[in-house]
């Protein structure tokens, strides 16, 4: 147990800004296990989501609650997978060989691809997740409010973890921050990340009493298949950085198909 706490607080301390014990480090073989809980990062993160939502709401409408709601997230993990996602624009907005995205997404300064690539990210955040809020706010059901929000950060980061399951790491050096995290996984791994990942979902269609929810899977994980193949193609895998952006893409798409589910379906 005191190992698994280990674990846990590893991640916790890698994924968000969150404060974790002293004798807590980046140690790459607390890395490689930690993977397991990444999914879980997202029911902490998205807790901390709706409940910024939830008191701005109390006074505030929908909408603006939506934009707290968002900032909370980035500064709990610290933007980082926004910075990713940004990274990625850029790399592969530019780089038209494996070497030059590397060396693009490596620089630290963002550029036109990044900064366009985020707003239109944000915009299709906000706008997606105010109309999916929607669909249980008017039933006054915040316990299904909260299944939302973790919901959709639990099953995005699993999307984006699962691609180590399956491709390799694409740098040859340690430049990059999930180096660690990309040499060796175990069936516990992949266990408790789809554990993790799916429990809010499954709960979700529950206590909604909508089995159709579950169908979000498809669409989230054939955008994961996508990206996993489109980064396959030019990098030759993955990096930290294609993990974010499929986070931030895969976050975005669980929204948009949920509001499609709920309207034809």
């Amino acid at each position: 147990m005191k190992k698994e706490l280990h674990i846990f607080f590893t991640c916790l301390m890698f994924y968000t800004r969150i404060p974790c014990p002293k004798n807590i480090t980046h140690h790459p073989d607390y890395l490689n296990k930690a993977t397991r809980y990444f999914p879980f990062i997202g029911w902490i993160v998205g807790s901390i989501s709706f409940l910024a939502f939830y008191l701005f709401s109390l006074f505030l409408s929908i909408e603006t609650a939506v934009i707290f709601a968002i900032i909370a997230s980035i500064l709990t993990t610290g933007a980082f997978h926004e910075d990713g996602f940004a990274d990625v624009c850029d790399g592969f907005g530019g780089g038209w060989t494996k070497e030059k995205i590397l060396m693009i997404m490596k620089d630290s300064a963002i550029g036109a691809y990044g900064a366009i690539g985020l707003v239109l990210l944000f915009l299709a955040k906000f706008k997606l997740l105010s109309e999916s809020l929607l669909i249980f706010k008017n039933d006054n059901n915040y316990f299904l409010l909260f299944l939302l929000f973790i919901s959709a950060h639990s099953l995005s980061r699993l999307a984006a973890i699962s691609i180590i399951f399956t491709h390799e790491y694409s740098r040859d050096d340690a430049s990059s921050k999930s180096k660690p995290i990309a040499k060796q996984h175990t069936w516990k791994e992949i266990f408790g990340s789809f554990f993790f990942g799916l429990l809010p979902l499954l709960a979700l269609s529950y206590f909604s009493f909508e089995i159709k929810t579950i169908l979000i899977l498809i669409p989230v994980f054939l955008t994961r298949y996508f990206l996993a193949r489109y980064f396959q193609k030019w990098i030759d895998g993955y990096t930290g950085d294609c993990l974010g952006a499929t986070q931030q893409v895969c976050e975005v798409i669980f929204y948009l198909s949920l509001l499609f589910i709920w309207k034809f379906i």
